[in-house]
C-alpha cells in the first residue's frame, strides 16, 4: 500500500470559504460576520451528509485563528493554519459525539473550557454528530453554551437537527446546508478529473452526480473508485452501472415497455436477464420505480424543467416522451404505488425473488384493462344495464284471481299491441313473442318489467309491482315486515298506498325511521324523486293482493278470441274459507311481533312504551 496516497475527497477538501462548492448563503453570512467582527459564541451547522458542514467549520476556525486574522482568506502557512489543515491543532478540538456521548465526556469538556487558548486567538470546539449526545450530556453543556467563557466558540454539526434539544438550538446561530446541485457537482468532478488525468465521459460524471444525492464527498469518493478503471477507453455510464449494481437506462426502458403493453412472458424474460446480471430484487424494483417517476414527470411537466427534475440527457428524454404517449397518468401513478408496495414486501420476505417475479407479472397486468376509454365504456354499460327492459303495457297479462267484493270493479281491458309496438319489440334483444295462446307455464326469457309505467298499473300487475317494490327495500328486516304485515292498494308513479295490519308497525312507517326507507324504495322503483307514499290501516273495501307471479312465468298476450262463457262464481264454501283466513290475519297483534324478540326486550318496550327501531 502506498502510504503517501491520499483519497481524493481528502486531497480536494476545501481550505477557504470560496472553495466550498455551493452553500453561497452560508459563505456570505460567515464572511460578513468575520469582516464585521460579529463572532457568535455558538454555531449549529445542519444538513445532509457530504455538503460541507465539517469542512466549513474547520475553515471558519482557520479564519478566526490565522495570524493575519480574523480574515476571510487565511494564509494557510502559519502554524495555526497548518495545524488545522493537518487536524492536529491544540486550540481547535474536534469531538465525535457518536463515541463521546456520555455525561462524563461532556463534563471533561467543561473542565477544559476554563483554560485559555495556548497560542491562538480563540479556543474552538467542533462537536460532530452532536445529535448523538445523551440528554444528560446536553444538559451538562447547556449552561456553558448559554454563557461560555471569553474566547471560547462552539461549532455543532449534525445531520439530524430534529434530535437536538430545542434549548440547545435556541442558543446557537443555525445554518442549514443544502444539497449541492447536480451541475455544481459535475463541474467540480470535471475539474478533479482533469487535474488527476482521469479519462471519463461527461455522461458518466452526470451519472455520478445523480447517484450522490447532493453530497460532494460521496461523488468524489465514487470518482476515486472509478479512477482505477481508467484505461485506453473512457469510463462510461455502463461502467458505473456495473460498479454500483444499477440497471442501464436501455434495459429499464425495455422492461417498462413490456409492462406498459402487458406482455407478461416478455417481461419475465427481461427480468431474468437483469437478475442473472447480479442485481438484487430491491435494487431492480428501486431502479424501475425511479424510471416510472421520470416517465410521470416527462408526461406532466413543462419542457424547460424536465432535464433538471429527471437528470437525463436529451436522447433519454426523447425516448421517454415517445413511451409516455402509450400510457396515461393515472396508470403511471398506479404502477408507482404498486412498485412501492412490492419493495416493502421484498425487504421483509424470506424469498425476495418470488415476490420480485410476482410483482413484475402483476405490473404487466395492470395496464391491460385500465385505460380511460375502457373504464368509461364499463361505466356506460353498468349505467345502461346489460338487458334492456320491456314495457309492461305492451303485454296483456291476465288478472290474478281475487275474491269478489261488492264494490270491486273489473279491470279495464288492455289495448292490443299496435304494429309499431310489435316492430319495436321484434328489434330488441329479447326473443320474439308468438301471438298465439300459450299455457300459463310457458316462460318468456329475458323479460324485465319497466320500473315506471306510462299509464295506470294494471290490476293484475300490482302483485308484480309489489314484489319489485319489496326488492328495492334496502333493509332485510323491514322487507320481511312489509311482506308479512302490509298490503298494497295502489302502486303507481303518482302515488303508492299501502295498508298496515298493526298499529305499532304503522307508526314506524308513518312517523318512524322506516318511512324514509320505504320512500327511497318507491323512488328507486319508478326512477324518480319525492314519491308520494301513504300508509294507513285496512278499510272494508280494500282488496287483498294475490301472490306475485315470477316474471319468467308471465305468458305473452293471447290473440283476441270469441267471448267465452262467464266462469261460475265461487261456491259458498270457498267464500267461507276465505273469510276465516281474513279473520286469522286480522287477529294478529303486538304479541306476535314481540315473538320475534327476547322476553327482556319485550319487557323494556312495554315498560317504557317504546318501539322497535332498526340500526
Amino acid at each position: 500500500m502506498n502510504e503517501k496516497y491520499i483519497p481524493l475527497y481528502r486531497k480536494y477538501r476545501p481550505q477557504k470559504l470560496e472553495e466550498v462548492v455551493g452553500q453561497e448563503h452560508i459563505k456570505k453570512a460567515l464572511a460578513n460576520a468575520i469582516n464585521m467582527d460579529k463572532i457568535a459564541h455558538a454555531y449549529l451547522f445542519t444538513g445532509p451528509r457530504g455538503t460541507g458542514k465539517t469542512s466549513t467549520a474547520r475553515i471558519f476556525a482557520k479564519s478566526l485563528n490565522c495570524v493575519n486574522g480574523p480574515t476571510v482568506n487565511p494564509c494557510g502557512v502559519c502554524e495555526n493554519c497548518v495545524d488545522i489543515t493537518n487536524s492536529v491543532p491544540m486550540d481547535v478540538i474536534e469531538i465525535d459525539a457518536a463515541s463521546n456521548r456520555k455525561v462524563e465526556d461532556a463534563q471533561n469538556i467543561l473542565e477544559k473550557v476554563m483554560y485559555a487558548p495556548v497560542n491562538s486567538r480563540y479556543k474552538i470546539y467542533i462537536i460532530d454528530e452532536v445529535h448523538m449526545l445523551s440528554t444528560t450530556a446536553f444538559n451538562a453543556l447547556l449552561k456553558t453554551l448559554e454563557e461560555p467563557p471569553e474566547n471560547v466558540i462552539f461549532i455543532l454539526a449534525t445531520t439530524e437537527v430534529h434530535k437536538v434539544l430545542d434549548t440547545i438550538k435556541s442558543r446557537c446561530q443555525r445554518f442549514d446546508f443544502r444539497r449541492i446541485t447536480t451541475d455544481d457537482i459535475v463541474k467540480h468532478l470535471r475539474m478533479i478529473s482533469d487535474t488527476e488525468k482521469i479519462n471519463i465521459t461527461d455522461d458518466a460524471l452526470f451519472t455520478i452526480a445523480k447517484n450522490s444525492a447532493g453530497g460532494m464527498r460521496d461523488s468524489i469518493a465514487l470518482l476515486d473508485q472509478l479512477s482505477v478503471l481508467d484505461g485506453t477507453d473512457a469510463i462510461t455510464t455502463d461502467d458505473i452501472n456495473s460498479l454500483l449494481g444499477r440497471i442501464s437506462f436501455d434495459v429499464l426502458c425495455e422492461l417498462a415497455d413490456k409492462i406498459i403493453h402487458s406482455k407478461q412472458p416478455d417481461a419475465i424474460e427481461v427480468l431474468e436477464k437483469i437478475y442473472n446480471s447480479g442485481n438484487e430484487p430491491v435494487q431492480i424494483l428501486t431502479n424501475l420505480l425511479d424510471y416510472f417517476k421520470n416517465l410521470l414527470i416527462i408526461k406532466n411537466c413543462r419542457e424547460e424543467i424536465i432535464t433538471e427534475l429527471t437528470q437525463l440527457n436529451d436522447a433519454q428524454i426523447n425516448k421517454l416522451k415517445e413511451q409516455s404517449k402509450q400510457i396515461e397518468t393515472h396508470q403511471i401513478v398506479f404502477i408507482i404505488e404498486k412498485i412501492s408496495n412490492y419493495i416493502k414486501e421484498v425487504k421483509t420476505t424470506n424469498n425476495p425473488r418470488l415476490w420480485l417475479e410476482v410483482g413484475i407479472i402483476d405490473l404487466a397486468n395492470l395496464t391491460e384493462n385500465t385505460t380511460l376509454m375502457e373504464l368509461q365504456a364499463r361505466i356506460s354499460r353498468l349505467e345502461g344495464g346489460a338487458v334492456q327492459p320491456v314495457n309492461v303495457s305492451a303485454y296483456k297479462t291476465p288478472p290474478a284471481p281475487v275474491m269478489k267484493q261488492p264494490n270491486a270493479t273489473p279491470p279495464s281491458p288492455q289495448p292490443a299491441i299496435t304494429p309499431t309496438q310489435k316492430q319495436v319489440q321484434e328489434n330488441k334483444t329479447e326473443p320474439k313473442v308468438k301471438a298465439e295462446e300459450t299455457a300459463p307455464s310457458q316462460v318468456v326469457e329475458e323479460f324485465t318489467p319497466m320500473p315506471k309505467s306510462s299509464g295506470l298499473t294494471p290490476a293484475g300487475n300490482i302483485a308484480v309491482m309489489w314484489e319489485n317494490l319489496l326488492q328495492n327495500v334496502q333493509s332485510a328486516p323491514t322487507r320481511a315486515l312489509l311482506k308479512q304485515w302490509a298490503n298494497p292498494i295502489k302502486i303507481e308513479p303518482d302515488g303508492v298506498i299501502l295498508t298496515m295490519k298493526n298499529e305499532v308497525l304503522l307508526k314506524q312507517f308513518v312517523e318512524g325511521n322506516k318511512k324514509k326507507m320505504l320512500e327511497n324504495a318507491v323512488d328507486a322503483l319508478f326512477s324518480q324523486q319525492n314519491s308520494k307514499v301513504i300508509v294507513r290501516l285496512p278499510q272494508a273495501d280494500d282488496v287483498p293482493v294475490a301472490p306475485a307471479v315470477s316474471p319468467r312465468q308471465i305468458t305473452p298476450p293471447p290473440e283476441p278470441k270469441p267471448a267465452e262463457p262467464q266462469q261460475p262464481e265461487p261456491s259458498p264454501e270457498v267464500i267461507q274459507d276465505a273469510k276465516e283466513e281474513a279473520l286469522k290475519i286480522e287477529s294478529k297483534t303486538k304479541s306476535e311481533i314481540s315473538s320475534m324478540y327476547s322476553d327482556q326486550v319485550n319487557m323494556v318496550v312495554e315498560l317504557f312504551d317504546g318501539k322497535f327501531i332498526e340500526t
